[in-house]
């Protein structure tokens, strides 16, 4: 019932969250010459550079792959799903603080800000992805029909990421330390995570412990899809979609129990 309450909510309030969402992408780029160009200027930028460096120039390769983009496809499946991830957390932990003013003086349900951050990545996420997969059919890597798989992929990792978000974000306003201490701890999940490097190439016993990261399941699952056309093994994605959906009880929870504390911590 509460669920359907927030979802209620949502929805009575989706004209104050589309305009948030439109002000910021446009704030944005407001001073900027070229404007919104750079959301496409800065992944294509990417993409080139790692096709350019590590394809051509490194002459990098991935085991049991036979081509020369292998290695681009692979960073560029993990990066930019990471970078998705990782722009919801570091956007919904310091929400509540940003927009502080804002609660003060208006009275809107809280929980369209966190909304209103999956929405603002969510735009960036279609724009770097969609020039991705132009690429992967321009360059003949495009894996066909397994390509469907992702989208239960994102929907699993946007519900783990806006949960931990909201989480994070609550314990950020009452404990300031929170959000400077997940800084440093998401650059060693990063790291601690195969997206730059194959889990095939750690030592047994460090190979063990990837199964206590969530994202390494899901990372992997991507770059399946992606590099070798294949679908994921949806039993080793069964704990995040766990994870994921206890994190969104207790997020929802401590949001209802500390929304009005909040405001006076603020």
């Amino acid at each position: 019932m509460i669920k359907l309450g927030i979802l209620n909510v949502i929805w009575n309030y989706r004209g104050f969250i589309l305009s948030s969402v439109k002000r910021e992408f446009q704030t944005m780029y407001s001073n900027s010459l070229l404007g919104a160009a750079w959301t496409v200027l800065n992944p294509l930028a990417m993409i080139f550079i790692y096709t350019v460096i590590f394809s051509q120039l490194m002459r990098a390769k991935v085991e049991g792959i036979d081509s020369a983009f292998a290695y681009s496809i692979y960073l560029c499946a993990g990066i930019l799903t990471w970078g998705f991830f990782s722009e919801i957390i570091t956007r919904a932990q310091n929400v509540f603080l940003q927009h502080a003013n804002l609660i003060k003086k208006i009275s809107f349900p809280r929980i369209c800000l966190p909304i209103v951050v999956v929405l603002n990545a969510g735009v960036n996420f279609t724009i770097i992805f969609s020039l991705f997969t132009v690429f992967l059919i321009l360059s003949g890597n495009f894996p066909g029909w397994v390509f469907l798989a992702i989208f239960p992929l994102l929907l699993v990792q946007i519900i783990f990421s806006i949960a931990l978000g909201i989480i994070i974000g609550i314990l950020n306003v009452f404990f300031r330390d929170v959000g400077q201490f997940f800084n440093i701890f998401l650059q060693f999940w990063f790291w601690l995570t195969p997206i730059v490097y194959s889990g095939t190439v750690l030592p047994e016993n460090i190979r063990s412990l990837l199964v206590f990261n969530p994202m390494a399941a899901l990372i992997v699952a991507y770059q399946g899809i992606l590099l070798r056309r294949e679908w994921p093994q949806w039993e080793t994605l069964l704990p995040l979609v766990l994870i994921s959906v206890v994190l969104c009880a207790v997020g929802i929870r401590l949001f209802l129990k500390r929304a009005g504390e909040m405001v006076d911590e603020l």
